[in-house]
């Protein structure tokens, strides 16, 4: 398997899959993406109302598109989608979709149906074996990659309603594992089908000493249980007791900082993680360097289209929703220090559709980004400002003063005094940390101030208060639990509002 593997990589090589792009010359390689998904999908009744036809091959093409329709969220493209997935033809792509990913809807709760073109599983299925090529060129030993790969995602036995297929992207991917890899992949047909997770899990631990994984993929938290349940059914010092080749870890859906100590003590030896980003929508960015600083490859050729919305107070309000006048950029407009809301057009049939992520460029001359956090997961009581990425970094330099890792955490906005308030809720399992809540809470608003001027600002005037509340780890997973969202590609919000919050607060008051 290694020859193969290295063979691949040479072929990848030679057709030029890992050249360095710029902005310039992707905005180039963008227009051609654009003009070829206008031309599919010209004669859909998305494509004639919003007249793909006279733009294709347009010399202003990109400001015709921004033009032609307008952007949204998946409020604007549902009535699009809900007619297709009724069965209703040529609707937004011209071949029919049968698989439709389920979003978890971290945002307010919800579950969302996203298209997933068979065009898109193709790309999704080449992006995920350029980024493990893209592992073996970095100094990762080779031959350990080329051991076995554990990949945990959703159940591959996905709902059927007699016209569509529906469940996890992670599901709907992994059940079509390229038969090139089948031998490699890890767990099995048996166990990819299980839908319980608690249950996964455990089938996962009693076939883990038959395995030689080298590498591993799947959401941080979800990661971490496994291996603790690993190392505790064998009664082992740690994961390279069992998998002595692991090497790689890929992450995505969630940031690794909060979990990255804790998964560094289930080691023997250090290893290598690279994150990817692989959304519902398709696959957009992975790392394919160790020494970027967390930058990821945006994917140029890979059935999506690009704009980039500033996130500012001239685009979004204050609760994150996209303002009527917003308006977005192409790639060769962006800079390095803005903070941007992804806009995307892709091979299922999604039309400037805003994905909810934002994203921050970390090398212009590589196309590289990293995801800063979501429209709606931030905080704007009063001009503050707190981003996921603010929170992400405050949490970790406060765990390293202790010494500790605070592996899940939320925060919340609260009426205070006539004026605001933030009140955090910290995972823990240190005793040591026992009556030190207000402590931490004076470390974390020291350093969320250092983070971040309109913080710092707010907190003398109209943010009069910060409350932390630490809790145990295994609350967070049981609220998740008792709302139906444990599982390999959920994960907690890091920012809680409306009926979330209420929940949440409801399930700590019965569970106390």
């Amino acid at each position: 398997m290694l020859t193969l593997m290295q063979r691949l990589l040479m072929e990848a090589k030679n057709r030029g899959v890992f050249l360095k792009v710029n902005i310039e010359q992707g905005e180039a390689i963008q227009r051609k993406t654009l003009n070829k998904l206008l031309v599919k999908a010209q004669d859909t009744k998305f494509g004639v109302k919003h007249n793909f036809k006279e733009l294709v091959d347009s010399s202003t093409l990109l400001s015709d598109y921004r033009e032609s329709a307008t952007m949204g969220d998946y409020l604007n493209m549902l009535p699009w989608w809900t007619r297709a997935r009724m069965g209703e033809e040529n609707v937004t792509w011209p071949k029919p979709i049968v698989n439709y990913a389920v979003s978890s809807g971290t945002s307010d709760g919800s579950s969302k149906y996203i298209p997933v073109s068979d065009d898109m599983l193709k790309h999704i299925r080449r992006a995920s074996l350029r980024q493990v090529l893209s592992i073996i060129q970095t100094d990762v030993p080779k031959d350990h990659i080329a051991k076995q790969w554990l990949m945990i995602g959703g159940s591959t036995e996905l709902e059927y309603n007699g016209m569509y297929y529906s469940g996890d992207l992670s599901g709907i991917t992994t059940g079509s594992v390229p038969i090139l890899f089948q031998r490699l992949s890890k767990p099995g047909i048996h166990i990819r089908k299980e839908k319980n997770w608690t249950e996964k899990i455990e089938k996962i631990t009693l076939e883990a000493k038959d395995w030689d994984v080298g590498m591993v993929a799947g959401v941080p938290a979800w990661i971490k249980l496994l291996m603790e349940s690993i190392i505790d059914k064998y009664n082992l010092d740690n994961i390279h007791d069992i998998w002595p080749h692991f090497e790689a870890y890929i992450h995505g859906g969630v940031a690794l900082t909060p979990y990255k100590k804790a998964l560094d003590g289930l080691m023997g030896r250090p290893i290598k993680y690279f994150e990817t980003y692989l959304a519902s929508e398709g696959f957009i960015a992975y790392q394919t360097r160790l020494d970027n600083d967390g930058g990821m490859r945006l994917l140029m050729r890979n059935g999506i289209y690009y704009e980039f919305v500033p996130f500012d107070r001239y685009n979004f309000s204050e609760s994150g929703e996209l303002l009527p006048e917003a308006k977005a950029i192409t790639l060769s407009q962006v800079n390095d220090k803005d903070e941007y809301a992804l806009i995307i057009s892709t091979c299922s049939g999604t039309w400037r559709y805003l994905i909810g992520d934002t994203i921050r460029f970390t090398n212009l001359d590589r196309c590289e980004i990293m995801i800063t956090g979501r429209t709606k997961h931030f905080l704007s009581l009063c001009g503050e400002h707190l981003s996921v990425d603010n929170m992400n970094k405050a949490i970790e330099l406060v765990a390293n003063e202790y010494d500790v890792s605070f592996e899940e955490f939320t925060v919340c906005g609260i009426p205070h005094e006539g004026f605001f308030a933030h009140e955090w809720f910290i995972s823990c399992d240190d005793d040591r940390l026992i009556g030190k809540e207000n402590e931490i809470r004076d470390k974390l608003d020291m350093t969320l101030k250092v983070l971040n001027d309109d913080y710092r600002v707010e907190r003398s005037a109209a943010l009069t208060g910060v409350m932390v509340n630490l809790l145990p780890t295994q609350k967070f997973y049981d609220w998740m639990a008792a709302n139906g969202r444990v599982g390999s590609q959920t994960k907690f919000p890091r920012v809680l509002k409306k009926e979330l919050l209420e929940s949440w607060k409801n399930f700590l008051s019965s569970s106390n």
